[in-house]
């Protein structure tokens, strides 16, 4: 018996964007109007790369980077549910399924010494280059209309999935925790058994419930969390049974 946890990331195991948290190292703490304006909805993979360029042509460097992004907040309770997971890896395989980037996470994980709770990240894949730029890349490429470019959730998770069970390995019950537009697709593509937890007050949250109203709700149940609390007195209950 083994539950297999989804995490997004940004507004969700910490609570704020980790790409717009980034601007705090910009001159003045903010972008240029033509560089702020220049995002096209779908492509904010390609738009954080010009804003990387940016902050590389101002000298900003990675331990000024490092620096400020282990300053984000967890969302609360979060740092309790986390250890509480990481306290049960035996009944929880945990994955984070993220439109933030590799550096980014990496260091706020491993910062906070929760790399050890998640058997995979799987985010924008970032490195710096040699003139001590961050370059991003898209996460794959995928032929679903409803996300954005650089990445499918529901893509990830179902490989994911399949991965697993080639190794033998099958879920009791898929819990998938977020917050945003794009991790609608993914909780769409969850069973009856299974169970979306979207943040109160987020666009997740709002999507499934007009889908409710459109008389076409997602099949599996859903319970919404305004503190990560809410998600472990749900986990706590779930190893009980």
């Amino acid at each position: 018996m083994k539950f297999l946890l989804v995490f997004d990331f940004d507004h969700t195991i910490i609570d704020e964007n980790s790409d717009t948290w980034i601007v705090k190292c910009a001159p003045d703490r903010k972008l240029p109007n033509g560089l702020r304006n220049s995002y096209q909805p779908g492509h904010w993979t390609e738009y954080m790369g010009r804003v990387f360029v940016y902050l590389g042509d101002n000298g900003v460097k990675a331990d000024e980077m490092k620096r400020t992004m282990t300053t984000i907040p967890f969302t609360a309770g979060m740092i309790d549910l986390l250890g509480f997971i990481g306290e049960n890896k035996e009944l929880f395989d945990c994955i984070i399924v993220s439109d933030s980037n590799t550096v980014f996470i990496d260091w706020i994980l491993k910062a906070a010494d929760f790399h050890d709770v998640f058997d995979e990240v799987f985010t924008n894949p970032a490195t710096f280059s040699s003139s001590g730029y961050l370059t991003v890349q898209n996460f794959h490429t995928h032929h679903c209309a409803k996300c954005p470019q650089n990445l499918c959730k529901r893509k990830v998770v179902k490989e994911f999935l399949d991965k697993q069970l080639e190794r033998g390995i099958s879920y009791t019950q898929i819990v998938y925790i977020g917050d945003g537009g794009n991790d609608l697709c993914p909780v769409m593509f969850l069973k009856k058994n299974d169970i979306a937890m979207p943040r109160q007050g987020y666009t997740l949250e709002k999507k499934i419930s007009q889908l409710a109203q459109d008389l076409s709700p997602v099949q599996c149940s859903v319970l919404v969390w305004s503190s990560a609390s809410d998600i472990m007195s749900y986990l706590k209950l779930l190893i009980k049974e």
